[in-house]
């Protein structure tokens, strides 16, 4: 899979989560979905909360907002670009030309606009955003699929927490265990596809998978002198089972073969990563795993920021985020799934001399969609110029709130971290009430 190597000379493999995912129960680091399942997750959600799983859709490199979801038509030639809005199925709303499919569902989804923080860099935006707390140098705190895994928990033959094909989601201090399973490539249309370790892939039987689950048995009984100390160790045995049922499992198969979607319906997503990762997204949430992510890197765009926009970023966004919205609503799962899209911060409004954007984190967008949000509206205003928020701004706290508000988990809640220091799930943010209608 092409990696996207940021300004900074990072790449965006630098931020992602290495895969715990190996050709049978252990992979080549000797940690494999065993591992990755140490734990069952447990916690006290609302039983009235209208979302009970999430889609999360992740922009790494930081798109654009003025030339997507925030157009400036009115502000002089060096902001506003080439770029012309469109009406949208919304009266009132408008969005960038680039847009159409998205523009004709926009009912189903709300605009943040003059979303706002303070950190330009790649790494530390990306931090911020995935889990709503401002980075600390001494505490990775946990991303919103780890939070999800240990509150909401899922079916026995399906793991919680799937990244499509891998994620900048940390666990931090809640451990491996709440960890994504990361799928490490993505769907193509209309050919099978299956993740290692859930499909038996390369010849494995079942018998090869009871033998190593033996192995695995005799190992935790030759370490059981270790004690409580270790997490893993102590797991072992129970999520080794786990992980055993979904290997096993003709659901958790059934749920990664995008091939088994009817034509029309694979063929609406477009044959881009993107929308097929939408798409196995959508089935996965229709099997029952509680949080997804879906991560389209390549949004920075320093120089020739158009070009790549118009030919490449938004038609693949455009035709894979709106059959995401509008598959889960003809499956009635819409009301029950909070989408929620953003990046790590917005580019500037001013365009540079290479005809790009650079980073600009005082103003950018965000979209939800269903989860109990009422769609078809626009929350929050940048400026005439998209340079920060017209008035007050939202901050990547306030969303987190908001969004775990919806999934009925409590932002407030303490966790405690190896060391036995509490700490809440979102330190700062409150909830945006004016997103709930």
């Amino acid at each position: 899979m092409t990696m996207h190597r940021y300004c900074d000379g990072h790449r965006r493999r630098d931020f992602l989560q290495a895969g715990l995912l190996g050709a049978g129960l252990f992979s080549s680091s000797g940690l494999g979905l065993s591992g990755y399942l140490l734990r069952e997750a447990a916690g006290e959600v609302r039983a009235n909360a209208k979302a009970k799983q999430a889609i999360f859709v992740y922009l790494g490199g930081g798109p654009t907002h003025i030339d997507t979801f925030d157009p400036k038509p009115d502000a002089p030639d060096d902001i506003r670009g080439p770029f012309q809005p469109i009406d949208t199925n919304v009266a009132g709303v408008r969005i960038a030309e680039h847009l159409p499919k998205l523009a004709q569902c926009a009912d189903k989804y709300v605009i943040v606009r003059g979303v706002t923080h303070t950190l330009a860099a790649h790494d530390l935006g990306t931090r911020y955003m995935n889990t709503g707390n401002r980075p600390l140098p001494s505490l990775v705190h946990p991303a919103y699929g780890a939070v999800a895994a240990r509150e909401l928990g899922g079916p026995a033959d399906l793991p919680p927490f799937v990244a499509i094909p891998n994620t900048p989601q940390k666990s931090g201090y809640l451990g491996v265990q709440y960890a994504a399973l990361e799928t490490n490539s993505t769907p193509t249309i209309a050919m099978p596809y299956a993740v290692r370790g859930i499909a038996l892939q390369e010849g494995v039987t079942v018998e090869q998978v009871e033998d190593r689950r033996k192995l695995l048995n005799q190992l935790d009984t030759t370490f059981a002198d270790l004690g409580d100390s270790s997490r893993l160790v102590t797991g072992l045995d129970r999520f080794a089972a786990q992980a055993h049922d979904i290997i096993r499992s003709p659901k958790a198969r059934t749920a990664f073969d995008t091939s088994l979607e009817p034509a029309p319906i694979a063929e609406r997503f477009g044959p881009s990563k993107f929308g097929q990762s939408c798409l196995l997204a959508t089935r996965l949430i229709e099997a029952g795993v509680r949080f997804a992510t879906v991560s389209f890197g390549g949004w920075d765009t320093h120089s020739n920021n158009f070009k790549q926009a118009q030919e490449s970023l938004l038609p693949q966004l455009d035709q894979g985020l709106s059959a995401l919205f509008t598959t889960l609503a003809e499956r009635g799962l819409l009301d029950s799934t909070l989408v929620y899209v953003t990046g790590e911060f917005g580019r500037t409004p001013k365009i540079n001399d290479k005809a790009g954007r650079d980073h600009w984190p005082r103003a950018m967008f965000t979209l939800f969609a269903g989860g109990g949000i009422p769609g078809g509206r626009v929350l929050g205003e940048s400026d005439s110029k998209g340079q920060e928020p017209a008035s007050v701004g939202y901050t990547p706290d306030q969303l987190a709130a908001s969004f775990y508000h919806s999934l009925g988990i409590d932002h407030r809640r303490e966790y405690d971290t190896p060391s036995g220091r509490p700490v809440m799930i979102v330190r700062d943010g409150e909830i945006i009430s004016e997103l709930f209608g």
